[in-house]
C-alpha cells in the first residue's frame, strides 16, 4: 500500500513537472513572439518616421529652391548686387494689439511699473495665437511684452528706405537736462531697430486678452511676443546702474492739487466713459492722473523754455511711449492771455488739463471728454472684475499651497 502511495505521488509529480516545463515551454514562445512582433512594429516606425522626415526635408528644399528662382526672376543684376551686399532682414508680423489707457505718447509713463494703476489689455489676433498659447500665464504675477514704437515719426524712412534714414548716435536724456549720451545707453524709443521690451504686472488672461498694469505703452501699439517673467533668472542681484541715473527725484514733482472745478467736470466725464474704462469709478481714475503727474511727463524742451511752444495735437506725431526727450514733436498745449502754459493729458478719453509752476507744483484745472472716447469697443472693469478676482484666488491658493509645503518639509528637517 505504501508503494502505490509513493508511486502515485511520483506519478503526480512527473505529471506537475512536465506541465511546468509545457507551460514554461509556452510563455517563453509567446514571449518571443511578442518580442519579435515589438521589433517589427519598432523597424515600421523608424521607417515611417525616417520616410515622414524625407519628405518634410525635400518639401522644404522645394519651397527655398521655389523662393529663390522667383526672386532671381524678379530682381535685376544691380538689384541682386545690393541684396547680397544688404544685411540679413528678419520680417515680422504683430500677434496683437495693445488697449492701453494712455490714448496718446504724452503723459505714457517714460519706465514700466512707476505708476502701477497704468492699466491695459492686450487683445491677440486669434488667427495668430491660439487661445491655448496663454494656458499658464495667469499663474505669473508679471510678464515681459515685446512690441514696436510704431508711432515714431520716422519708420516709413527707415523700412522703406534705410539708406536715408541716419541713425542719431547720441540722444538728449531727461536726466541729464539736456546732455546726451549713446542711443543704446538709454531706453529711448528712436533706435536702430524700433523695438520696446517692457515688463508688467498679469492681472487677468481671459480667451486671446490679457489684462495688464503697470503699463508704459501707448494705446495701438502692435505686440511681438509675450514672455513669462522668471525672478530667479530676470532679477539680478547687485546689478549696477550709471550714477546719473542714481539722482532721486531728479523728475518727481512737488505737490498736486485737484480744483474743484477737474472733480465737478470729471464727474460729468465719468457718465459717459464708466462702462467702457478699465477703472472703477472717478475716484480711482484720479488716483491715476495723480500717479501719471507725480512724474514730470513734459519735454526737455518745455521744461527749459515752458512759455515758448508750438501748439500741435500730439495724436498726429506721437510715439508707442513718451521719447525720453529725444523727438521732435511737442505736446498739445494751449496758451492762456496771461501767458502761463496749460497742458493737457489724454486718459481713458478724457483730457485731462493742468498747469505748473516753476517749483513743480501741479494743479489740475479741468476735464473734457474727447471725441475719439465715444462708442469705443473694449474691454471695461466690469468685464474683467471676475476674472481678475479669479485670479488672485488661484495665485493665493497656489501661494499658500507652496508655504504649507515648505513648513512640511522644515518639519520633517528638524524631526530627522
Amino acid at each position: 500500500m505504501a508503494r502505490q502511495q509513493v508511486a502515485a505521488a511520483a506519478a503526480v509529480a512527473a505529471i506537475a513537472g512536465a506541465a511546468a516545463v509545457l507551460a514554461s515551454e509556452l510563455y517563453s514562445r509567446r514571449c518571443r513572439r511578442l518580442a519579435t512582433r515589438v521589433r517589427e512594429l519598432e523597424a515600421s516606425l523608424a521607417a515611417a518616421t525616417e520616410k515622414a522626415a524625407a519628405e518634410r526635408r525635400g518639401r522644404v528644399r522645394a519651397q527655398q529652391s521655389l523662393r529663390k528662382a522667383l526672386s532671381e526672376q524678379e530682381l535685376s543684376s544691380d538689384e541682386k548686387k545690393k541684396l547680397s551686399q544688404s544685411p540679413k532682414s528678419f520680417p515680422m508680423a504683430s500677434i496683437g494689439v495693445v488697449q492701453s489707457c494712455f490714448s496718446t505718447r504724452n503723459g505714457t509713463p517714460r519706465q514700466p511699473l512707476v505708476v502701477p494703476l497704468a492699466r491695459a489689455t492686450v487683445m491677440l489676433d486669434p488667427a495668430r495665437v491660439p487661445a491655448e498659447a496663454l494656458e499658464g500665464l495667469a499663474d505669473y504675477s508679471h510678464c515681459w511684452i515685446l512690441y514696436v514704437f510704431h508711432l515714431n515719426t520716422d519708420l516709413d524712412k527707415m523700412w522703406n528706405d534705410p539708406a536715408r534714414s541716419k541713425l542719431k548716435a547720441k540722444v538728449r536724456v531727461p536726466r541729464l537736462k539736456g546732455g546726451k549720451m549713446g542711443v543704446l545707453a538709454t531706453r529711448s524709443p528712436h533706435r536702430p531697430n524700433p523695438i520696446g521690451l517692457s515688463v508688467a504686472k498679469v492681472e487677468a488672461v481671459d480667451g486671446h486678452s490679457i489684462l495688464l498694469s503697470g503699463v508704459d505703452l501707448v494705446d495701438g501699439t502692435p505686440v511681438l511676443d509675450i514672455k513669462p517673467y522668471l525672478p530667479y533668472s530676470d532679477g539680478v542681484k547687485g546689478a549696477a546702474i550709471p550714477n546719473w541715473l542714481e539722482v532721486d527725484g531728479a523728475l518727481a514733482v512737488e505737490s498736486i492739487h485737484f480744483s474743484e472745478h477737474f472733480i465737478s467736470s470729471l464727474s460729468d466725464c465719468w457718465m459717459h466713459v464708466k462702462k467702457q474704462s478699465l477703472y472703477a469709478s472717478a475716484d480711482e481714475f484720479q488716483d491715476l492722473v495723480k500717479e501719471v503727474l507725480s512724474w514730470d511727463i513734459r519735454s526737455l524742451s518745455q521744461r527749459i523754455r515752458p512759455h515758448d511752444v508750438t501748439i500741435k495735437d500730439v495724436t498726429d506725431n506721437g510715439g508707442s511711449k513718451i521719447d525720453n526727450g529725444c523727438s521732435n514733436d511737442e505736446d498739445r498745449q494751449s496758451v492762456d492771455p496771461s501767458t502761463s502754459v496749460v497742458y493737457h493729458l489724454h486718459l481713458e478719453g478724457i483730457d485731462v488739463s493742468y498747469r505748473i509752476d516753476q517749483d513743480s507744483n501741479i494743479v489740475v484745472e479741468n476735464a473734457a471728454l474727447l471725441s475719439s472716447a465715444v462708442n469705443q469697443h473694449r474691454y471695461s472693469y466690469l468685464t474683467w472684475r471676475e476674472k481678475r478676482e479669479q485670479c488672485c484666488s488661484g495665485r493665493d491658493n497656489a501661494y499658500r499651497n507652496r508655504r504649507d509645503s515648505l513648513q512640511i518639509a522644515k518639519s520633517q528637517f528638524r524631526q530627522y
